[in-house]
């Protein structure tokens, strides 16, 4: 099967975060040999907790075996290996390796406590559907989207978000977080339904805590999704591209020094500079990804 062009959730935030950054990864394609150690964390609880999902899975359509905890843990270690092998972990001033791995075990315990969820249907599934803007024509490019879980039965679909974080959600967060809409477009164009969306949040805090916070969507919002990959789209065919500068963004940016050598270069792009100045007040002779 050959390689179909398409758009991503990741994609699309990544250019709201800063388009400077989206240049340099996803079209120049410039190669990182760092990666910030909150998304080697983040993805090693999400490998550890897709095999608590699959256990609970065969555990239910089998009636056994038991549920293996250590084979939890270990896939926590195993993936948190495998990504600091294929780079280097940018760690936080107080962070080590080992504290932050002690961290994803007390986080996968945390949720490992919360009720298991029944009726799953698939854990980590990669979906590619059509996205409509609110005019009701189609994108160029389908949207992928991978669910961390699905699961439900003959009352409704529901579609459960793993999400690692320094602090608690609240209800505005989920209500209008992008990921949400990507996952009702998926479950709609897919099954002709509209999912519950769940958001586990476990949070980083001294004693972690699983939270779990509910969102829908409906036509509206799936326009709205639309629209917004459009014009992101658009503006990247054009080659608006420019720096967003904040504490996240820079922090562990594996661009930092391209980004110091940035200029814009169309006028789109310098009148978007120009704004971003006006409104700050000041002039900067150098940006910072």
């Amino acid at each position: 099967m050959g390689y179909r062009p398409h758009t991503s959730y990741s994609a699309i935030s990544q250019y709201q975060r800063c388009p400077l950054q989206y240049y340099f990864q996803r079209i120049l394609k410039l190669p990182s040999d760092t990666v910030a150690s909150g998304l080697v964390l983040g993805g090693a609880v999400h490998e550890a907790l897709a095999e608590y999902h699959l256990q609970l899975q065969r555990i239910e359509g089998a009636g056994g075996p038991e549920l293996n905890v250590e084979e939890v843990r270990w896939k926590l270690i195993e993936e948190f290996e495998r990504r600091e092998n294929e780079a280097k972990v940018v760690y936080g001033s107080r962070e080590t390796r080992d504290g932050l791995i002690e961290q994803g075990m007390t986080l996968v315990e945390a949720y490992l406590k919360t009720e298991p969820p029944t009726g799953i249907q698939q854990v980590e599934q990669y979906v590619l559907v059509p996205l409509f803007n609110s005019a009701g024509d189609p994108l160029e490019k389908p949207l992928a989207t991978v669910a961390d879980l699905i699961y439900g039965d003959d009352d409704g679909v529901t579609i459960r978000e793993l999400k690692t974080s320094k602090r608690a959600y609240n209800q505005q967060q989920v209500d209008t977080a992008l990921q949400a809409s990507c996952y009702a477009n998926a479950v709609y164009q897919t099954r002709g339904v509209w999912p519950r969306i769940e958001y586990a949040v476990l949070t980083k805090t001294k004693t972690p805590k699983a939270q779990l916070l509910t969102t829908t969507r409906g036509l509206d919002d799936l326009g709205r999704l639309g629209d917004l990959v459009q014009t992101i789209e658009r503006a990247v065919a054009t080659g608006v591209f420019y720096p967003i500068e904040s504490p996240m963004n820079c922090s562990g940016c594996p661009y930092r020094a391209e980004c110091l050598e940035w200029k814009p270069t169309i006028p789109a792009e310098r009148e978007l500079v120009q704004l971003s100045h006006d409104q700050n007040g000041h002039h900067r002779e150098v940006a910072t990804c």
